[in-house]
């Protein structure tokens, strides 16, 4: 009798195998993985948008807009987009909500039965290799239309500095420089971004930056959720940089939605950009 037949177990719960939770449960119980019969399509599941991530003098900061849509109907106006991955990384999320957060959930797991297992966290750069390997299994459903993508941000504690990596439906990675954007309204936040970010930025030079930037995005795109005072509900923002990772508290969010609301009033279009080279 197997030892782990009391407990209603398979002796697979006893192999060590690989370090990957994915795998594990690709090995051992395949349907929690298999995409769903009779998928709902593309435009009766919500959708979320719009994720920034810029890089500053500390670290790098993550932010997402509010706004889930469904076709041209709002969803829901305050769901969240930007999670911890683990203490050192962020990850957004745009496309199918429900398929989004459902890869947060086994991402996170995936780091920490990989540090169980081998003692050890993943570095940086395996973590956004491992994040690629489990979007790829979401192909299926991706070329149905039910697409899911991060986009990943943490600090590279080796390194000593931030790191972003966007992906595409496939599972390809890339690293971008000092910003990216994801979701319908990223062309227009990514405009925003370029313009305006600044590696050497602080961190609440930072903040700014991508509140410009979601404000650019929903004035473009109609499923990209502004700033909404009357309600309260304003993007979502976390930093992570040699403390780890934080959410900016929403009272700090709101002070620096006014102050840009405050320069919106004098020029609707947003700041200028220096010209000439300036910084």
């Amino acid at each position: 009798m197997s030892v782990t037949e009391p407990f209603g177990l398979s002796p697979a719960f006893l192999d060590r195998g690989s370090s990957s939770f994915a795998e594990f449960v690709q090995r051992t119980y395949p349907q929690l993985l298999a995409a769903p019969e009779g998928t709902p399509e593309n435009d009766i599941a919500p959708h979320g948008t719009t994720i920034v991530a810029v890089k500053h003098s500390g670290g790098v900061i993550l932010a997402g807009d509010r706004r889930a849509t469904m076709g041209n109907v709002i969803a829901q106006r305050d769901i969240d987009k930007v999670f911890d991955a683990d203490d050192q990384t962020a990850i957004g999320i745009a496309g199918s909500a429900g398929i989004a957060v459902e890869l947060v959930r086994l991402f996170q797991v995936e780091l920490e039965h990989y540090e169980k297992i081998e003692g050890t966290p993943l570095s940086t750069e395996g973590k956004a290799n491992r994040l690629g390997t489990l979007l790829r299994n979401n192909l299926g459903l991706a070329m149905q239309g039910l697409a899911a993508v991060p986009l990943l941000a943490g600090y590279d504690a080796a390194e000593s500095r931030g790191r972003i990596f966007s992906y595409d439906i496939t599972g390809g990675r890339y690293e971008e420089h000092d910003f990216y954007s994801i979701g319908s309204g990223s062309y227009f936040a990514r405009g925003s971004l370029k313009k305006l970010q600044s590696i050497d930025q602080t961190e609440d030079q930072g903040i700014l930056v991508v509140l410009q930037a979601l404000y650019d995005a929903a004035d473009d795109d109609s499923a990209t959720g502004g700033p909404d005072v009357t309600r309260r509900i304003f993007p979502t923002i976390a930093v992570v940089d040699h403390d780890g990772f934080r959410r900016i508290d929403q009272e700090r969010i709101a002070e620096s939605v006014n102050r840009m609301l405050a320069g919106r009033d004098r020029r609707p279009d947003g700041p200028l950009a220096p010209l000439g080279g300036d910084s």
